[in-house]
């Protein structure tokens, strides 16, 4: 393995960090989104950043409305369930939240834990299973709120990348192996993933033509929209391009009356079980939950799958989008956990989808030039009253083209890409990645994200930390003027995070140089050096310095790898 000990970090931290997570991780590791320098001006207040968050509000209404029914269709939830969701995370925790440009509302990551709970909860009826699993949304996010008045914002921030990065990609797994059957017009047999994955094979041959020319054209828009030549087009959400393209073909094709077709020999039966099924008006979608079976072990593992991933996934991305804002304005995690898990509250206890901070919509929020959080209570609003004045237009929309939005999710999710940057970081990483993925989609969510901490510390152990070093961090400050000497002994790991962000804190203005010594550690782990750069950019007028890593061993050439010192023989 390299031997290499210098991380080489002596920049102001605010220009080095947004570079240096640039080159290499990723500011959020579920759609690989890179952090780029902005090039928005600064909010200058007004009418004018009114204008800009309305903008921004009815563009991210345009990606927000069809995945948001994609979503929800994928999970087993009434397809309106997945507006509704996005509606209250606009319009209810607008204010509530300190991210100011998060959006919040359904994400394609908590499908399977949500489909999961209806299939589970319902014994195979599946209406059942909804209000059931409704109810463990309602104290999910119950759990959530008292989560952040405990003020544990910061579990989100103490997870491994590889266990993470791992975790999502078995979601998008998951995800291709449901939706392309959808996407082909054939109804599988199999339930579960594996199942289903090998029935991919034969639900291409038996596919109903129609139903995959819809599907094939959304998924090459969403492919080839980035690659516009246009500037101008560019700017236009890619899921909008597909419902201008697959409203028409579906009407070409009168999904809309059950008929039967001919093609190359062989008789297919099309009709409205292709188009997205809605109620006749907003009150008849509430819906309330079920608390019979709460008690349930069932109900209490999805209860904590829910709690679990949505936060670690919520936290993720308000970091994430924190990275981007041009204004660098740090968020308070427990008061945005607090936000998501009011809202989670609310949209469960109507019929609605649990909700996170999410990062793809957040980023075009970003992206369309938002200014404040009243981005995001626009985008609620917008929704609203889409779904209440034209009701009609969304029962014209093909499951074949949600099909291919949640398929090019997935793919994203669990991109090789995501497999390289493990392997780039090191062997270590690679082997935690895969062992999540693969637990994962072997069992659930949780058990697979258990293995992966488990691995990660056992790597830990194998390396010479201390059992007792693993949780607790040991360190000294010396404050020499404007310069903060932060002296790390014992293990700097996942582990003990939340002990050395403590003094990583910056809150002195007169301090101007920062220098974090870790020559007294055995083990300075991945996450603890990624970490490290993440909070540098919080520093006003403060640069990093990072020393004593010359004497470690390097999983790789990576400057964020995991070091640790060979053992002393004799």
């Amino acid at each position: 393995m390299p031997n290499s000990g210098v991380v080489p970090v002596v920049a102001h931290s605010r220009a080095l960090d947004l570079r240096r997570v640039n080159a290499h991780p990723r500011a959020h590791p579920s759609i690989g989104i890179f952090v780029m320098l902005p090039s928005r001006s600064q909010s200058t207040g007004g009418g004018r950043d009114v204008r800009a968050d309305l903008t921004a509000g009815f563009l991210v209404f345009l990606i927000a409305l069809p995945l948001s029914l994609g979503i929800a269709m994928a999970s087993g939830y009434p397809p309106i369930a997945g507006v509704m969701t996005a509606i209250v995370g606009g319009m209810a925790t607008t204010f509530l939240g300190s991210a100011r440009l998060t959006i919040k509302g359904p994400a394609a990551g908590l499908i399977v834990i949500a489909l999961g709970a209806v299939m589970e909860l319902g014994a195979g009826d599946m209406a059942v299973g909804y209000h059931r699993a409704l109810a463990v949304g309602v104290v999910a996010g119950l759990v959530q709120i008292g989560f952040a008045v405990a003020r544990l914002g910061f579990v989100g921030s103490l997870m491994p990348p590889a266990v993470v990065h791992g975790m999502l990609a078995a979601i998008g797994v998951i995800i291709i192996s449901k939706q392309s059957h959808v996407l082909l017009g054939v109804v599988p047999e199999s339930t579960g993933t594996l199942g289903l994955l090998a029935e991919i094979p034969s639900s291409i041959v038996s596919e109903n033509p129609e139903v995959l020319c819809v599907g094939v054209v959304s998924l090459a828009i969403l492919v080839l929209a980035p690659r516009i030549p246009i500037p101008a087009l560019r700017r236009i959400p890619a899921p909008l391009f597909v419902l201008l393209a697959a409203v028409p073909m579906g009407m070409a094709y009168h999904f809309e009356t059950p008929h039967s077709y001919q093609f190359v020999g062989h008789l297919y039966s099309v009709g409205p079980q292709q188009l997205v099924q809605l109620p006749a008006n907003m009150l008849a979608a509430f819906a309330m939950p079920d608390f019979s079976m709460i008690g349930s072990s069932v109900s209490i593992k999805y209860i904590v799958m829910f709690t679990l991933v949505g936060s670690i996934e919520s936290l993720l991305s308000a970091t994430a989008v924190d990275s981007l804002d041009p204004a660098k304005r740090a968020s308070d995690l427990d008061r945005d956990l607090l936000a998501v898990g009011i809202g989670n509250t609310m949209a469960s206890a109507i019929g609605g989808l649990p909700m996170i901070t999410e990062i793809v919509r957040s980023k075009a929020n970003i992206d369309a030039g938002a200014k404040s959080s009243l981005a995001n209570f626009f985008h609620g609003l917008f929704l609203l009253v889409f779904v209440a004045l034209l009701p009609g237009v969304l029962q014209r929309i093909p499951l074949a083209a949600l099909a291919a939005m949640l398929v090019f999710t997935g793919a994203r999710l669990a991109s090789p890409q995501e497999f390289k940057h493990a392997l780039e970081v090191g062997r270590d990483q690679l082997v935690v990645f895969v062992v999540t993925f693969v637990v994962t989609l072997a069992t659930d969510l949780l058990i697979g994200v258990g293995v992966g901490l488990a691995l990660e510390v056992a790597i830990h152990l194998a390396r010479g930390a201390r059992l007792r070093h693993l949780f607790t961090a040991e360190v000294e400050v010396v404050d020499h003027g404007v310069e903060r000497q932060i002296f790390v002994r014992g293990c700097a790991a996942f582990t003990n995070l939340r002990s050395l962000t403590r003094h990583l804190q910056i809150d002195d203005p007169g301090v101007r140089r920062v220098v974090v010594d870790f020559s007294g550690a055995q083990i300075v782990d991945h996450t603890v050096l990624e970490r490290v750069h993440r909070m540098a950019d919080e520093w006003p007028q403060c640069r990093l310095e990072i020393r004593g890593l010359e004497g470690h061993r390097a999983a790789s050439s990576h400057c964020f790898a995991a070091r640790w010192r060979p053992r002393e023989v004799g």
